[in-house]
């Protein structure tokens, strides 16, 4: 099956090893970078959520007005928004956008980030409880054609009702490691999210996230995939290109604040953490030592290589059941020219090759 590509559209630009000069929210920056996103093939872009950043869905909606093919991921945080306004907001957005929008349900793993916007669930079990009710409302609102009620842990609602719901569905991605997140995917997610993780560790999600949707009897969720791919011309030179990206993050990292700091806050960032334990350069071409140096506080483990490397080991990943990877690199806008040139064409190019002769074999 034809595979998706995910960019990232920042809010200004910054990365581990480019500290943020300027605006909190940059459009020229932003227009720039979701303009090259979609001339480089890519068919959506992550916006990120965060207490402290700009409004993903606002800013969602300006890269809509300045694509015109580009779908748009936008991570939303549950519980601090009514679910029934929330679903409204959605469909609102998909009816303008003309259904290239879809939700990154990001419940928040980091209890001390999470009180800056007055969260008063703690218990991270909880948290995915009260997703579950968000997403039960959500899709309540966005389905039902008459007046529903719902009477939940969290939430009561009493004669719910949007006049707008979304013409095409919006696809539900939902990312988490723990039993909980596993628990909520397999009910309510059209996508699971993975970090890059080794063969074997995404082996093992897969195939938990596939048994949570059997219990629930719903088809598997299809399978995202993130990575932070590193290109060169030969092998020598990426891995080189590799290390000093190492070494500016280390020193810039007063600046940047990426630094691991304390105990890793979810269990996504132990289970890289785990990976990285094992050493710096993993199965093919993974590599976590930029993981072990941030203390894996999100998407930065890397494939490594000349572009038919690491769209080789893209392959590899492809034959275990991903379907969509999310990448993203170290400078923003000059990565994204990148992977749409040399990456995305060699990665649907293999896989084209291998559903002609015969579909996946895994890794």
């Amino acid at each position: 099956m034809p595979v998706e590509f995910i960019g990232f559209v920042g809010n200004h630009n910054a990365s581990e090893i480019i500290p943020r000069a300027g605006e909190v929210l940059d459009l020229g920056h932003v227009e720039a970078v979701a303009r090259a996103h979609e001339a480089g093939g890519f068919d959506r872009v992550l916006l990120a959520f965060h207490s402290s950043a700009p409004d993903p869905l606002l800013v969602g909606q300006h890269i809509l007005s300045v694509t015109s093919r580009l779908g748009t991921l936008i991570a939303y945080r549950p519980g601090f928004t009514a679910p029934t306004v929330l679903a409204r907001q959605f469909a609102t957005l998909q009816h303008i956008s003309g259904g290239r929008v879809s939700f990154n349900v990001i419940t928040g793993g980091d209890p001390a980030e999470l009180v800056h916007d007055g969260n008063t669930v703690p218990d991270k079990d909880d948290r995915y409880a009260r997703t579950s009710e968000v997403l039960d409302i959500l899709q309540a609102a966005w389905n039902s054609a008459t007046p529903f009620d719902y009477d939940g842990r969290f939430y009561q609602v009493k004669g719910g009702i949007s006049a707008i719901r979304p013409k095409t569905p919006v696809e539900v991605f939902i990312a988490g490691a723990s039993d909980a997140a596993i628990a909520v995917a397999g009910r309510h997610g059209d996508v699971f999210a993975l970090w890059g993780e080794t063969y074997e560790q995404v082996r093992t999600q897969i195939a938990r996230v596939r048994a949570a949707a059997a219990q629930n009897g719903r088809p598997a969720p299809r399978i995202s995939l993130s990575l932070r791919p590193i290109l060169a011309e030969t092998e020598e030179a990426a891995w080189a290109r590799a290390e000093a990206i190492l070494e500016r993050a280390r020193a810039l990292a007063p600046q940047t604040g990426f630094a691991a700091r304390g105990e890793a806050p979810n269990e996504g960032s132990r289970r890289l953490l785990a990976a990285a334990a094992q050493g710096p350069r993993l199965d093919k071409r993974l590599w976590t030592a930029l993981s072990q140096f941030t203390g894996a506080k999100g998407n930065s483990t890397s494939l490594v290589g000349t572009p038919d490397q690491v769209a080789d080991a893209m392959l590899d990943y492809y034959n275990l059941g991903v379907d969509i990877f999310l990448i993203r690199g170290f400078d923003p806008l000059a990565d994204a020219v990148e992977y749409g040139r040399d990456l995305l064409p060699r990665v649907h190019a293999l896989v084209a090759e291998r559903d002609r002769i015969g579909g996946r074999q895994a890794a």
